[in-house]
């Protein structure tokens, strides 16, 4: 999709703080809790240093995008960096990361659906499907009408249902945690080394929104306006992801499962408001996050089919079939998540925005604090990568 340089079709710098916003926040807020309850609460200390070096990133690729007016999409950042194999391997990475990120939304949604109505189960010929894959059908259905919508002045208004929800999700759970049943009286431990590595994935997975800074950067009318919004949005969501960690492990500690919604009593009308809140979530999320991959595949087709309405509304179909079908099969949120956070995000959002400024701006080339500071950063991502990447896929296998 290209970006419009008409002003009446860009961006205001509200609407921009909304949509930045809610690319941040989604569904890493229910996996927090469980991060902290793994790592113990020092973790918390690697959830800021990763959305700090998380907001760095983000403002190396609006760098990156401003040292030449060719460049709109991530890949154009790769490709100007190091030419036509490095476009190739970053869209392959960035879809894909995209594309489970999607997958996610899909679990979870089946997942806090079924703790609704454990009965419920659908019936496709003689095909008879649990009540979680049921409602990851269902829950495809009601995603697909905002895939239609393709102008992110458009998307900020459902984006705004979608910070909205992260903000009602923590009043409501903070309301369950108020009454006698449940109460806030888990200790918690200081620090789990063994849990560490899980604790790294699920913080990783909070700000995997690189993928999507290039899309809201080129949407906006003021360009000059984006380390504010990127500030404004890395800060709001920090604070929504630390009360929300320190809410659940407080409530549930080690008993908390990988989504704290699946802990909450079902009864209590402040749980109902939460669960029914994430309905909210993949709608207000997933036409935004399929966005780049859907533009990244009408780049590759003949000039006459790109920007066409009908083909890019059929890509987005087919995306949504079959990362529906991907939720129905994989293990659990969990997984997902984890596998996503240290294999996929730690590229997109960590490493290839600073080896392409390091190349971009032959800052390799003069020793000095910069150089010093963002190699530092590229060899903890490397190496929180590979633990990371160990502990989700030995823990998914044995899922599985």
């Amino acid at each position: 999709m290209a970006v419009s340089s008409s002003t009446s079709k860009q961006v205001s710098f509200f609407k921009t703080c909304i949509n930045g916003i809610n690319a941040l926040s989604g569904v890493g807020i229910l996996s927090v809790p469980y991060a902290l309850s793994s790592g113990g609460w020092l973790s918390l200390i690697l959830l800021l240093l990763i959305a700090a070096s998380a907001c760095f990133t983000g403002l190396l690729i609006r760098h990156c995008m401003d040292s030449n007016p060719v460049i709109k999409t991530y890949p154009d950042i790769v490709a100007t960096a190091f030419g036509k194999k490095g476009r190739f391997i970053a869209s392959i990475v960035i879809c894909l990361e995209l594309y489970l990120v999607a997958t996610g939304f899909l679990i979870l949604e089946g997942d806090n659906l079924h703790k609704l109505s454990p009965n419920f189960a659908l019936k496709l010929g003689n095909l008879a499907l649990d009540g979680r894959h049921s409602f990851v059908i269902v829950t495809g259905a009601m995603i697909f009408p905002s895939i239609w919508l393709s102008d992110l002045g458009i998307l900020s208004y459902i984006s705004f249902g979608g910070v909205i929800s992260s903000i009602i999700i923590v009043v409501a759970i903070f309301f369950v945690g108020t009454t006698k049943e449940v109460g806030f009286h888990g200790k918690g431990i200081l620090v789990s080394f063994k849990g560490l590595p899980t604790a790294l994935s699920l913080y990783t997975f909070c700000y995997g929104a690189h993928a999507m800074f290039p899309t809201i950067y080129n949407s906006m009318r003021k360009k000059s306006q984006f380390p504010k919004v990127l500030l404004l949005s890395f800060i709001t969501c920090t604070i929504t992801y630390v009360s929300m960690a320190i809410l659940g492990y407080l409530m549930y500690g080690h008993n908390i499962q990988s989504q704290v919604t699946l802990n909450l009593p079902k009864e209590k009308i402040s749980s109902k408001v939460a669960i029914y809140t994430i309905l909210a979530g993949p709608i207000a999320k997933y036409a935004l996050t399929i966005m780049p991959i859907s533009t990244a595949i009408e780049s590759c087709l003949p000039e006459n089919y790109q920007e066409n309405k009908p083909i890019s509304i059929l890509i987005n179909m087919l995306l949504l079939v079959s990362t529906v079908i991907l939720a129905v099969l994989f293990p659990s949120f969990e997984s997902v998540v984890s596998l996503t956070g240290v294999l996929l995000i730690v590229l997109v959002s960590f490493l290839l925005p600073c080896v392409c400024y390091l190349k971009i701006f032959r800052i390799y080339r003069h020793f000095g604090y910069e150089l010093a500071g963002i190699s530092g950063l590229i060899l903890l991502a490397i190496s929180a990568g590979a633990v990371g990447t160990y502990s989700a896929i030995a823990h998914t296998i044995k899922e599985a």
